[in-house]
């Protein structure tokens, strides 16, 4: 899907022979949707590159509890940290629709983008932009209520995913409500009402796993957003 907005994925900021040194090092595999890409505690040995189809990074509470951390798609890469930490996964990887992947060994990897300047720059800004993302959700979890943190997290999502079409930004939606309510730190039934008022208002129109954002400048004003 090509994105809206200004971020591109690690993948499509690299050069064709940067992209064919890493397809070289690697090797490409194919998930269903649900598949399971590593579990949490597993021995951290590659990093898994997306050249299309959506994640979800997870982790579980001792009560059986899905917690929602993260969200990738088309360019991202995923699995890339533990390798510098504690050499064991943090949280599990799970295909979300069917995914394409190359799996490049976390060493390769390494050694890559040590003799690449340009990718290590490129992995960098990706880096530095996942810190920030995190950082931004972590303050509007500390001061906004759960509404504007999901129409925060839905015009995050179409600046990354969305496509423009005629009358909105059509966005594919690739997470239950339950999952949505979880990444966007709120309720299933906040997540029901507020859909239910954005409709009544014009701002939104939702299908089958699948929203069109019809007044962007509308939900920018709910997420606290200067349009």
């Amino acid at each position: 899907m090509q994105g809206m907005g200004s971020e591109q994925g690690f993948w499509t900021l690299l050069s064709k022979a940067e992209q064919d040194d890493l397809i070289s090092l690697g090797l490409s595999r194919e998930y269903s949707p649900r598949a399971t890409l590593c579990l949490e505690g597993d021995p951290n040995m590659h990093v898994f590159i997306l050249l299309a189809g959506w994640v979800k990074i997870f982790s579980t509470t001792k009560d059986g509890q899905e917690i929602m951390l993260a969200l990738r798609g088309d360019g991202d890469f995923v699995g890339e940290t533990a390798g510098e930490t504690t050499g064991r996964r943090n949280a599990a990887i799970q295909a979300i629709d069917e995914v394409h992947a190359l799996i490049v060994p976390y060493d390769k990897f390494s050694s890559f983008l040590d003799a690449n300047q340009s990718a290590n720059h490129a992995f960098r800004h990706v880096m530095t932009q996942k810190f920030n993302d995190t950082d931004a959700m972590l303050r509007r979890r500390a001061g906004t209520i759960g509404a504007q943190r999901l129409a925060a997290l839905l015009i995050d999502l179409a600046s990354r995913h969305g496509r423009e079409v005629r009358g909105g930004i059509d966005l594919v939606m690739p997470l239950s409500q339950a999952e949505l309510a979880s990444l966007a730190g709120t309720s299933r039934a906040t997540i029901t009402r507020a859909y239910g008022s954005w409709r009544k208002r014009g701002l939104i129109r939702t299908g089958q796993r699948r929203i069109t954002i019809r007044d962007l400048n509308g939900l920018q004003r709910i997420a606290g957003h200067q349009p």
